[in-house]
């Protein structure tokens, strides 16, 4: 089975002084809300995270029932390509879903099809109707993914589209994206406003 990898480097500067990826969502950390959503579809775990963070993401994730890797930003504060490719590169299986720690609502039907849409490819990226590439809910095979994030970065360039269009990549659009699963898969928690709207939900 395919891996997923879970994004937790960002500093959460819109949500506060606490890191969002272990805030209790409805008594849950969000992280785990996330993880748990996936459990059907992966074999594998990876979280991205910087090295302060893995001792309380670890304690969130206790229990969790597949292998958890933590891979740890060697230069923190680089931006999402650079956690994904931190990620990418400690998973095991060809191909792995990245998905954001404040995603809570990820759709398990849609992360499925996306990586039934993958397969043959680099990548399987969805695009809403508004235009906006989600790169951080896809699925890649993960080394070419990896590889291309590093020429990328070695290159200067930190736009994480810049990668994907040196691979051979799917697009998920709108139609694909509600007849598989549902929008709200994107739906995030920047927030603590976002975050209390999501938690009333659960």
């Amino acid at each position: 089975m395919p891996a997923a990898v879970i994004l937790a480097g960002g500093r959460s500067t819109r949500f506060g002084e606490a890191d969002k990826a272990v805030a209790p969502l409805a008594g849950v950390p969000m992280i785990r809300r996330v993880a748990d959503r996936l459990v059907d579809e992966i074999s594998e775990l990876v979280v991205n995270c910087r090295s302060d963070q893995t001792d309380a993401i670890r304690e969130a994730m206790a229990g969790y029932p597949h292998p958890v890797t933590y891979a740890e930003d060697e230069e923190p504060d680089e931006g999402p390509m650079a956690g994904i490719k931190t990620g990418l590169r400690a998973v095991k299986a060809e191909y792995a879903v990245v998905v954001a720690c404040d995603m809570p609502f990820v759709d398990a039907d849609l992360v499925s099809y996306l990586f039934e849409r993958a397969a043959g490819h680099a990548a399987a990226v969805p695009k809403l109707d508004d235009g906006w590439y989600q790169t951080t809910h896809a699925v890649y095979r993960a080394q070419t993914m990896a590889d291309a994030c590093d020429t990328s970065l070695l290159a200067g360039n930190h736009k994480i589209l810049d990668p994907l269009f040196e691979l051979d990549y799917v697009i998920v659009d709108d139609e694909a994206i509600r007849g598989h699963g549902s929008t709200e898969s994107f739906a995030n928690c920047n927030t603590r406003e976002e975050f209390e709207a999501a938690a009333a939900r659960f």
